[in-house]
């Protein structure tokens, strides 16, 4: 796939006033093809309307999402803060609804072995710890392959060793189906052990502040000292970050 390029003119809301309230101005990226990136902004700034715009859940803006120049209609799997499994369902049955034909039994066990949930498959969401669950939406987000894979906060709640498990489980999968990533945080030690990219967002209006590249190898990402070293030379380097965690 292409990269695949965000132009919002803007993005407003009504207020009662009947005025409108700017919540994204002027903000412009671009999202390599097969990227881990992850945008960083103060709650409220508009990260999670952006998800939506981009998933075209959300289409009453101004501006223009392309790829090759061209208006972008690729595969996108959507993960939110709530896992919004069907409770009436299996673990399975929720991972087999986002396909629109029968699918290869062995390809979905072959998903629950990599999320360590086989033994869960014919469990329904209400017997399932909350990281089992948001373990359960990975699985349903990568199922269909998609080309871009929106994450809202998906880790949030989690102890640290949950959350910490979980993350390797993600990137396992990515790793083995590579696609772009747009995963929003408020961790900032989240997004240096996950990302190739950080983009770093203002507060409403909101628009872009900064773009930083992650250079810790992948092979060190589990190093805490290496990902605190590198936390602090970004808030050294770049001390409007602070105001916008």
């Amino acid at each position: 796939m292409s990269d695949i390029h965000i132009h919002i003119k803007n993005k407003s809301y009504p207020t009662a006033q009947e005025d409108k309230e700017y919540i994204i101005e002027n903000l412009n990226m671009s999202l390599p093809s097969n990227e881990f990136i992850c945008l960083i902004g103060p709650s409220g700034c508009g990260k999670t309307t952006l998800l939506n715009i981009i998933a075209k859940i959300d289409t009453d803006f101004q501006g223009e999402i392309t790829q090759d120049h061209q208006a972008l209609h690729p595969s996108i799997g959507y993960i939110f803060q709530n896992p919004r499994l069907l409770p009436w369902r299996t673990v399975r049955e929720n991972i087999e609804l986002v396909f629109d034909s029968q699918v290869s039994a062995d390809y979905i066990t072959s998903l629950l072995k990599s999320m360590q949930l086989e033994a869960f498959q014919h469990s329904y969401p209400e017997h399932l710890s909350l990281g089992m669950s948001r373990r359960v939406s990975i699985i349903r987000a990568f199922a269909i392959n998609p080309e871009i894979l929106l994450l809202d906060e998906p880790f949030v709640s989690l102890d640290a060793p949950t959350a910490r498990q979980v993350r390797e489980l993600l990137i396992k999968l990515w790793h083995q189906r590579p696609h772009t990533i747009l995963f929003v945080t408020h961790d900032l030690r989240e997004a240096i052990t996950l990302a190739d990219r950080l983009i770093f967002l203002s507060a409403s209006p909101m628009s872009v502040v900064s773009e930083i590249e992650v250079t810790i190898p992948r092979d060190q990402r589990n190093n805490e000292h290496a990902i605190e070293d590198f936390r602090q030379s970004l808030l050294r380097d770049y001390p409007a970050i602070n105001d916008l965690l």
